[in-house]
């Protein structure tokens, strides 16, 4: 992430409530052009003509916002000093009302609920923690983050749900209805099988699903080993695999969390789209076989095959009933 981005960054929390997050220096925020477009979504042409227009119009004075800052650049093999501009917390906020994009207009949502003076008293990510030493994210954030990683890796939720609920709360910019979201939630599952099988859930329910099998191809459900089959048994890609499958499975997710860990644990920082990137860095660095697209069969396609395979298999399924194993305990 861009060094001056650290400083202010826009995002969804879970909750959908729009949060901003400012580093403050001698009260105030400094950003160049540059920052400011890739703060905003929007070129560096618009900020320009934005900034411009704002001092124009008299709304801001230009040199009580902007000053000049001498940096060294590298270009090629040489390094070149340059002035460049930086633009002060009120120019942000002037051009944040201004530019016509997704990400200016979750700004003016969290401005428009939002004094200044909390900005300037440095709060960040939520009223209980203040700025710490020279960076948005002190140490604090980070050791909350873990508190918070280890928290959802001891409950009891589903192990895909505990990978989602780590994407949901370690991203600074998480927002529920980004298409990025969507698709990590869609797709992280397909990503672990695929790394383990080859096939991604869909795959795995297709062509595995089988009446003419024992116990219709599953190795666990519900009320294994001796209880009913349901219909909901049949559409789960986890019940299909083998023990030593669903073994490096779980190994390879656990592998995962201590991967994200030890990131935390290092100080970094993710934004959903490194989140996302972080499933196929890791499978990658522990030489894992990598999905490519979505797949050759979709969940509906894989549904409505083990659904018809279930529906002649359930007719002769083979029940051993409380009674039964009662009888047979008994020899009656």
């Amino acid at each position: 992430m861009n060094d001056e981005l650290k400083n202010i960054i826009i995002y969804n929390n879970p909750s959908g409530e729009v949060r901003v997050d400012v580093f403050v220096q001698d009260e105030t925020v400094w950003l160049t052009q540059k920052s400011l477009a890739e703060l905003f979504d929007t070129s560096t042409q618009n900020i320009t003509t934005h900034l411009k227009n704002i001092y124009a119009g008299a709304e801001l004075q230009e040199d009580a916002t902007c000053k000049e800052i001498l940096q060294v650049q590298r270009e090629g093999n040489r390094e070149v000093s340059r002035n460049t501009k930086f633009y002060n917390l009120d120019a942000i906020i002037s051009v944040g009302y201004r530019v016509n994009s997704s990400k200016a207009t979750q700004f003016r949502i969290w401005a428009t609920q939002t004094l200044k003076e909390f900005i300037i008293k440095g709060f960040v990510l939520d009223d209980n923690r203040l700025k710490q030493g020279q960076t948005l994210f002190g140490k604090d954030y980070f050791k909350e983050l873990l508190r918070r990683v280890r928290s959802i890796r001891a409950s009891e939720r589903r192990i895909y749900q505990q990978v989602t609920d780590i994407f949901a709360e370690c991203s600074i910019n998480y927002d529920k209805n980004a298409e990025i979201t969507k698709n990590f939630y869609a797709m992280v599952q397909n990503k672990f099988h695929y790394a383990i099988t080859g096939r991604t859930a869909a795959e795995i329910i297709y062509q595995l699903a089988d009446k003419t099998k024992d116990n219709m191809g599953l190795s666990t459900w519900k009320n294994a080993p001796d209880g009913r089959i349901i219909k909901t048994d049949v559409l789960i890609a986890k019940n299909y695999l083998q023990e030593k499958e669903i073994s490096q499975l779980e190994r390879t997710i656990t592998g995962y969390f201590d991967y994200i860990e030890g990131l935390i644990e290092r100080e970094n920082t993710f934004t959903m789209e490194q989140l996302a990137e972080s499933v196929n860095k890791f499978l990658t660095f522990n030489e894992y076989k990598i999905l490519q697209g979505k797949g050759m069969i979709s969940k509906l396609q894989a549904d409505k095959r083990a659904i018809k395979e279930y529906d002649e298999f359930n007719k002769t399924q083979k029940i051993i009933s409380d009674f039964d194993k009662l009888l047979k305990k008994t020899d009656l």
